[in-house]
């Protein structure tokens, strides 16, 4: 099933810059008074908080791992949120915790120190009658074994915890499971384990396929941010697996690399999802595994900000325990008259709708609308040019791009899941890296973009002039590398191609052949007069999706040709909401 392809490579002990005040090992059990204050610019606790630190649980390989746990004082049973990454359990105090705060522009007072590293805030949750538990997962910090990356042995290892949590006496049996990122991804497979006693999840915001959202997005080696990951995380005193190594050794799909898919079938759990739009690292993802997962009581919400700002948002914190409320304690509240989807429509000018409901996304009243590339007048028209007309670009010339204008007669709003369909042919190449972005332009073509942080300092316009993505939309992006153009059939649909990334179709000269590309969801309003500008390029538009990550460089020469109308006629499709 893969483990036999595995990369491992010794791990380090935890660096200071991610060492809190709770990471020394010092098992015991203690209570934390109401009114305390683990640091001056934290929080301190609304209530008193049993804290049982360091307890050890072991797993069914004998690997024993240990885990942190606040719970509320008292003899009622209560159930617990678990917050499962690699990220030490005492990290919520780190420097480098702090200064993720401090370049989204989040005030550290707005979370106890207690919490892990995008997880769920003991302080807040013990208040409201549950217990947290943050574990150091395998191989990390003082727990045994050699750890690894977002893959079916996490499930196992978490599923094994959740059964142990369920089991303790102060312990009502019922478990969910709530935090961004490594913490949204982790659930997936968890779930996907069916650990009877898993009650509810929430993944907020995260990766579901480690080839296609981490390390081979579209079929290219784009491995920037999975060495931040892999350097900076994983900390411990045996090995962590090496997922650099395993990308330029494996760089087709194989059983390693559909290991470290869930299985979404098997997810049966209530699910209250949180994506977005921007976040060029979780949205196709998140989005995925929403479409993807078998639960029957599902809700995604799609905000118009940063996960970090969106999650421990007092309103939607307050939300989020409405819906544990219901499956965690059983409370008749009314949480499933929520409506199954509430989405955001961004206009990148301050006039953002948030919360729209729907009972699907798309939403019903959005239809694929295709517009045609038009080389000739390079405009996007809803019929067909009759005549084909092919431009092109040279690659590292300047430009090194063609773009495609519509502006929109009427106001419109774009709902959902672009593609772009284009036949193209390579010129003194056999393979293309294709990068495309929509961007939204204002009346005079001037292109408009919007933070996603409350950061909106000089630094973060440095910062985010070329890359970081995170920090800053600029519009929907996709890419594909042409030779991994294998549609699967059994996934793709009329919205969404999706690639098998199992072979390699190099190009033969003068060859054109057709190209489908998924571009990020998408939920976009114009007035009329705006305009809306496809761009297709050889390099990466956007650059880098972090502040201090490695960018991606096309494997591209020569000259990229796009066939236009005619018999050969190249469309981006777009999400249109009728009027």
């Amino acid at each position: 099933m893969g483990d036999d392809q595995q990369v491992f490579m010794p791990s380090q002990p935890l660096p200071a810059a991610r060492t809190g005040v709770l990471t020394k090992f010092d098992p015991g059990t203690r209570t934390l008074e109401a009114g305390f204050r683990i640091a001056p610019q934290f929080r301190s606790l609304p209530v008193d908080v049993v804290f049982e630190k360091d307890v050890p649980v072991r797993l069914r390989d004998g690997v024993t791992v240990h885990v942190d746990i606040f719970r509320p004082v008292g003899t009622e049973p209560v159930p617990v949120i678990v917050a499962w990454s690699p990220y030490g359990k005492g990290q919520g105090t780190s420097p480098s915790v702090m200064g993720v705060f401090g370049l989204v522009g989040l005030d550290n007072g707005i979370v106890s120190g207690l919490e892990k590293f995008e997880g769920p805030d003991p302080a807040y949750w013990c208040a409201q009658g549950y217990a947290i538990c943050n574990p150091d997962v395998r191989g990390v910090v003082d727990s045994d074994g050699d750890s690894v990356l977002w893959d079916r042995q996490e499930g196992r290892d978490c599923h094994d915890l959740v059964e142990w949590l369920a089991g303790q006496g102060w312990c009502s049996g019922k478990v969910g499971m709530s935090g961004t990122s490594y913490l949204a991804v982790s659930q997936w497979f968890t779930a996907a384990e069916q650990p009877p006693h898993l009650a509810a999840i929430n993944p907020w915001e995260g990766v579901s396929d480690v080839y296609r959202d981490l390390v081979m997005r579209g079929g290219m080696p784009d491995t920037g941010f999975a060495r931040q990951l892999q350097e900076g995380s994983f900390f411990g005193g045996n090995r962590k697996e090496d997922v650099l190594a395993e990308a330029e050794r494996y760089p087709l799909v194989n059983d390693l690399w559909e290991n470290k898919v869930p299985d979404f079938g098997r997810i049966t759990v209530p699910a209250y999802v949180v994506a977005s739009y921007s976040n060029t690292l979780h949205t196709a993802g998140t989005f995925r595994a929403w479409r993807r997962i078998a639960s029957e009581e599902k809700w995604l919400r799609v905000h118009n900000s940063q996960e970090w700002p969106d999650y421990y948002d007092e309103a939607n914190v307050d939300d989020l325990r409405r819906f544990f409320d219901r499956y965690l304690k059983d409370e008749d509240n009314g949480w499933e008259r929520t409506p199954r989807v509430r989405y955001s429509v961004l206009d990148l000018q301050g006039g953002d709708r948030v919360g729209v409901a729907a009972d699907r996304f798309p939403p019903a009243e959005a239809t694929s609308t295709k517009y045609y590339l038009d080389g000739r007048s390079r405009t996007l028209t809803t019929t067909a040019p009759a005549d084909g007309t092919a431009v092109a670009y040279t690659v590292d010339a300047n430009p090194d791009a063609v773009s495609f204008l519509v502006r929109f007669d009427r106001d419109t709003e774009l709902v959902g899941y672009p593609k772009a369909h284009l036949r193209v042919e390579a010129r003194g190449s056999d393979d293309m890296d294709l990068f495309v972005l929509l961007q939204k332009l204002d009346a005079r073509g001037t292109p408009l973009q919007a933070f996603t942080v409350p950061n909106q300092s000089a630094i973060a316009h440095d910062l985010t002039d070329h890359g970081a993505t995170i920090l800053r939309y600029k519009g929907s992006d996709g890419r594909l590398r042409v030779s991994a153009r294998h549609l699967d059939e059994a996934l793709s649909t009329d919205d969404v191609p999706a690639h098998t990334f199992d072979r390699v179709e190099r190009l033969s000269a003068g060859e054109v052949v057709d190209v489908e590309i998924d571009l990020l969801p998408i939920g976009l309003a114009f007035t009329a007069g705006q305009q809306l500008r496809f761009v297709v390029s050889s390099r990466n538009l956007l650059g880098a999706l972090m502040p201090g990550i490695r960018e991606y460089t096309g494997a591209n020469s020569g000259q990229h040709v796009i066939h236009t109308g005619g018999e050969r006629a190249s469309y981006l499709q777009l999400p249109v909401l009728a009027q």
